[in-house]
């Protein structure tokens, strides 16, 4: 392959050309950055670059390899999402409160990855902490829609999205609180998955609703998912969150087809809102999986799932107020001294933080303040185990769900930012499988009005390997996942 397509490499892909030696992991990194000269002017998905830092890790890959001890993510670059902390490279979670922030230590996924002598190009753009449906909350600038430049790659992990799909790395790192992995991965016509909670450590994210947090990754294809996968997952001593639960080998569900599962279809999914192209793509996309040799069920019920919209808009800013108090100005971080302490205070996260956090902060304070805590608060946490419960029961009628990731293709830039129902609204299918604590995964299966729709995959509990099985058997036989922007 020519050094100016290194780029479009899938991860798999140069990992069996760096085994061969018929490539360098510095040679690909290179590739990697100049392709990012080239295109991030555009679409703006990066937020610090680590170009000398990346190619020393690229050296050290090549010499590891050179020595025997080459593991499976050696010398492949990547980039993550701008809340994970990075030893000595700022980590800004899209703000101007943690604009100069410079972390000690590396956050766990982060550290697995360098471990096995990956590269680390730099951290993405992202709606400023993790807020957001379209990364124009970033506090610096929205990033764009590399399939079309003048629409939103989604969020909160857009940067991530769209640097993956215009080839800025071979695979990258997001976190999905409510759909910020698998919107952004549907919108750009990349793989996105969401861990179960508990799976991969969330040590050195910075919290937005730690109940509902979970880090996970972007790739081109559920090969990749499934290489990145085996080496993030795992307990990890520094968070209690992580389940002490084996890891499987997820690549070796790859390959065994759906023949004899049972995919059910909830028909709550298919919403008013959902765009008809949108609806006829996911339905083409379920065919294809009947034709495959699945059974396909539509007597799937999940009625509760009209209010995760409105639990999780209670649930996740209450646990965002506490979660950001720790941003004061005081010990690290932006800060505005005035005369006293409490004006330095309130000027700090005043200028700190931008308009949407600041709603968010604002709508959690009221939920858990005195006299509204079991009105709010504790009547969202009571729907929470409704909807678990119907996904546990759901589950043992069908293996899996199918339905759409969002209900529109990406929207043009501006078009939503000043309607926060039609923001918020960007969720409402991706957010349940965050409040039952499920694992979710979405795949490219089409286009609609020129832009990418995402398949999504729902399996109970710890079940990530069975949508990957079923993930790859729709890529092998369909080649949405092959498509790729002309930038």
């Amino acid at each position: 392959m020519a050094g100016d397509q290194l780029h479009q490499l899938r991860l798999h892909e140069a990992r069996r050309l760096l085994e061969s030696h018929e490539l360098s992991a510095r040679d690909l990194t290179e590739a990697c950055l100049a392709r990012l000269d080239s295109v991030e002017p555009y679409v703006k998905a990066m937020i610090s670059v680590c170009a000398e830092e990346a190619l020393q890790q690229a050296s050290a890959a090549d010499r590891m390899r050179a020595a025997g001890k080459a593991k499976p993510l050696t010398g492949i670059p990547f980039i993550a999402k701008d809340l994970l902390c990075t030893r000595g490279v700022r980590t800004t979670c899209g703000s101007r409160m943690l604009e100069n922030f410079v972390p000690p230590h590396n956050a766990t996924v982060i550290d697995r990855l360098l471990e096995q002598g990956s590269v680390l190009i730099g951290k993405t753009n992202m709606d400023e902490f993790a807020m957001g449906s379209s990364t124009e909350h970033s506090a610096f600038y929205p990033s764009c829609n590399p399939w079309n430049l003048d629409c939103v790659p989604g969020g909160s992990s857009g940067g991530s999205a769209a640097g993956l799909a215009a080839g800025e790395a071979l695979f990258a790192l997001g976190t999905d609180t409510g759909g910020s992995i698998r919107q952004p991965a549907s919108f750009c016509g990349v793989v996105g998955m969401k861990p179960t909670y508990g799976r991969v450590s969330r040590y050195g994210a910075v919290a937005f609703a730690s109940s509902l947090d979970q880090i996970g990754p972007l790739t081109r294809d559920i090969q990749d998912c499934a290489v990145v996968m085996n080496v993030i997952a795992g307990q990890c001593e520094k968070d209690s969150t992580s389940a002490p639960i084996e890891v499987p080998d997820y690549t070796a569900f790859l390959g065994r087809g759906v023949q004899g599962l049972r995919i059910g279809v909830p028909q709550e999914y298919f919403v008013e809102g959902l765009q008809p192209d949108v609806r006829r793509t996911i339905e083409d996309a379920i065919h294809e999986l009947e034709n495959m040799g699945a059974t396909i069920r539509r007597d799937i019920s999940l009625p509760s799932t009209k209010y995760a919209l409105a639990a999780y808009y209670i649930i996740a800013p209450s646990e965002a107020s506490a979660n950001l108090a720790r941003f004061d100005g005081v010990r690290y971080g932006f800060s505005r001294q005035l005369a006293t302490t409490e004006e330095s205070v309130l000027a700090t996260r005043g200028e700190g933080f931008g308009a949407e956090v600041k709603r968010r902060i604002m709508l959690g304070t009221h939920a858990l303040s005195s006299g509204y805590y079991d009105a709010y608060y504790v009547k969202a946490l009571k729907v929470r185990h409704i909807i678990r419960e119907e996904f546990r029961q759901a589950f043992e009628q069908c293996d899996l769900l199918a339905m759409p990731t969002s209900p529109t293709v990406a929207f043009p830039i501006g078009s939503k930012i000043h309607d926060l129902m039609q923001m918020y609204l960007s969720d409402i299918l991706t957010i349940p499988a965050n409040i039952a604590g499920i694992p979710a995964l979405s795949l490219p299966c089409g286009f609609a009005h020129g832009l990418p729709v995402g398949l999504q995959l729902m399996a109970s509990s710890f079940r990530e390997d069975l949508l990957l099985q079923v993930g790859h058997a729709f890529q092998q036989a369909s080649e949405w996942h092959l498509k790729q922007p002309l930038l």
